[in-house]
């Protein structure tokens, strides 16, 4: 998931063609870009697009939907409605603490049930206010539907007065929450970049992302999602290390060799797992050659 478009689930018009996107994922949004009064209808029209979809465009890409806060008056309802088959995630908004989390999975369970949903909806948790950060690690594990946090840099900062492009405070934000993700076994996502005249601005944000081991960005233009694609797609280079390491880590098992080199580097444990995991997503994306497809099947 490189890529996540934000969708106004207020703008019907726009989901086929962010279905239709290069995002690898796309983020129907019932909180902050529709207003009080447009929720409803928002909240039906969605419910009814989702339920009409074909299963073969659900399946296309991973649907996520941005629900409104819990301590809302549309909480419930929000999830009563768009727990429909195909959904991959509900987005929760400013979780607390773990009773939230446990909440939140709990009302959807209850409909998942009343809407015949078989396959698991999980959640991706807003870490959006100091307390959250605080216990990010705690919220993801509250709960196994939890699968992943996401960074929200503008509620996190704008109230404390911090600079939203204040590199130093981004860089802290992001090693917590990854710190905490990484605690609990789930995915860290990065943060929208509200400024789609920057592309510069956005590409230095997810490459810092992208090495602190986010898996991908959120995106709230088009214009962002081929800025994010190719930042978090694995370089033709760092395939080919990682499908090294792969080969050389059938010799050194043959000769009980527990760390050794590759490309001038000391291989163990932690990098022939990370060497693992990227060759598994250069896979899914397609990128493998053929001679490192055939290389990697004679293991």
């Amino acid at each position: 998931m490189r890529s996540k478009l934000f969708v106004p689930a207020a703008r019907p018009e726009l989901f086929a063609k962010a279905l239709a996107s290069a995002a690898d994922a796309v983020s129907f949004d019932l909180e902050d870009s529709v207003t009080p009064e447009r929720k409803q209808n928002a909240r039906q029209t969605l419910r009814d697009w989702l339920v009409a979809l074909p299963a073969a465009q659900a399946l296309a890409k991973q649907l996520i939907v941005r629900v409104n806060a819990l301590d809302t008056p549309y909480f419930a309802a929000d999830i009563d409605a768009v727990v429909q088959p195909g959904v991959a995630m509900i987005n929760l908004p400013k979780p607390e603490c773990a009773d939230d989390v446990r909440h939140a999975a709990e009302r959807i369970e209850h409909a998942e049930r009343a809407n015949g949903v078989v396959t698991p909806v999980r959640l991706l948790l807003n870490i959006e206010s100091p307390k959250a950060l605080q216990c990010a690690a705690e919220l993801a594990a509250a709960h196994p539907r939890v699968a992943g946090l996401q960074l929200g840099l503008g509620d996190l900062f704008e109230p404390l007065g911090i600079a939203r492009c204040e590199t130093a405070a981004i860089s802290q934000a992001m090693f917590a929450l990854r710190m905490a993700a990484g605690a609990a076994g789930v995915f860290a996502y990065d943060s929208a970049f509200a400024n789609i005249q920057d592309d510069t601005g956005f590409r230095a944000e997810a490459q810092l992302a992208r090495a602190m081991g986010f898996l991908g960005k959120s995106c709230i233009h088009p214009s962002q999602i081929a800025l994010a694609n190719d930042i978090f797609r694995p370089s033709d280079e760092e395939i080919a290390h990682a499908v090294r390491v792969l080969e050389a880590s059938r010799i050194a098992e043959r000769d009980g060799v527990g760390a050794y080199v590759v490309d001038g580097k000391m291989i163990d444990v932690p990098f022939l797992e990370r060497a693992r995991a990227m060759v598994g997503d250069a896979h899914r994306m397609g990128l493998l050659s053929d001679v490192q497809r055939d290389s990697l099947a004679a293991a």
